[in-house]
């Protein structure tokens, strides 16, 4: 196994920014520059971080597995709020979204030299919200690609639509439900709703303590997501999109291509 120096992450991060800035996508990252292990691609993750600089909106996590780390961020600037129009990547006319639950953080988790309980954690949320990821990855075919290219590139996040807050009660069921997804002139499409670890609180607990050890911690007013409900299904853009999850409310959006949405902006 080839190390790879400062350098090498530093360069590893620089490309990743630009492709996340153009929108453009490789194969992989160059061979010198592709992480071998878990610990040098959270690097590389993480320099991407510090060299855009990007402030953390939020991250995404999943409890761990052999040879996996679930942990991500969210930049703030790819976080939309407040609107059903929301501007994607897309090279194929559609995007794929991710129903999740999303908790939204009162207070701060810092690193500090104990471990944070369940129930820290609890009292940390200030609200639950039904939410989207967004899916895309700066690689051109990412089914071929290992799990440390992935972390390294933000476990194939491309940002998050924040839906309506729900009960917080309601989103700890561990419970099945129906997510329906309905998308204008088309049949509806329904799918089984559960969280992959049952309670989506679960990975939540996880990420803080794993943050903790990185000497990284959470923030007051980030948002975690902790999962899919559903798979990635792919919806299209420019198509009213109506996402129902079971009785606890309803995603609205309208995918655009990021260039159009803004040049719309732009000519506003």
């Amino acid at each position: 196994m080839t190390t790879m120096t400062d350098a090498d992450i530093s360069a590893a991060a620089a490309l990743l920014i630009h492709l996340r800035k153009t929108g453009e996508t490789i194969t992989a990252l160059p061979p010198h520059y592709r992480p071998q292990d878990l610990e040098t691609a959270f690097a590389i993750q993480q320099c991407v971080v510090q060299q855009m600089p990007m402030t953390t909106g939020g991250w995404k996590c999943g409890m761990p597995g052999e040879g996996k780390w679930v942990a991500a961020p969210i930049s703030s600037d790819s976080i939309v709020r407040h609107t059903h129009r929301c501007p994607v990547r897309s090279r194929d006319g559609t995007v794929s979204v991710e129903p999740e639950i999303a908790f939204m953080l009162a207070r701060d988790l810092p690193p500090r030299s104990t471990p944070y309980t369940p129930a820290e954690v609890d009292a940390a949320i200030a609200g639950t919200h039904l939410a989207l990821e967004l899916i895309g990855s700066r690689y051109s075919h990412p089914q071929q690609m290992r799990f440390p290219d992935h972390l390294a590139d933000s476990l194939l996040n491309q940002g998050l639509l924040l839906g309506p807050a729900i009960a917080a009660d309601s989103a700890a069921l561990p419970e099945p439900f129906t997510i329906e997804i309905h998308i204008e002139g088309q049949s509806p499409l329904i799918l089984p709703g559960q969280h992959p670890d049952r309670n989506p609180r679960l990975p939540l607990y996880w990420l803080a303590e794993f943050l903790r050890q990185k000497n990284i911690g959470l923030s007051a007013g980030q948002i975690i997501i902790t999962g899919s409900y559903a798979g990635s299904p792919a919806v299209p853009l420019n198509l009213p999109v109506e996402i129902r999850f079971g009785a606890l409310g309803t995603v609205f959006a309208l995918f655009e291509n990021r260039s159009s949405a803004c040049a719309a902006d732009s000519a506003s």
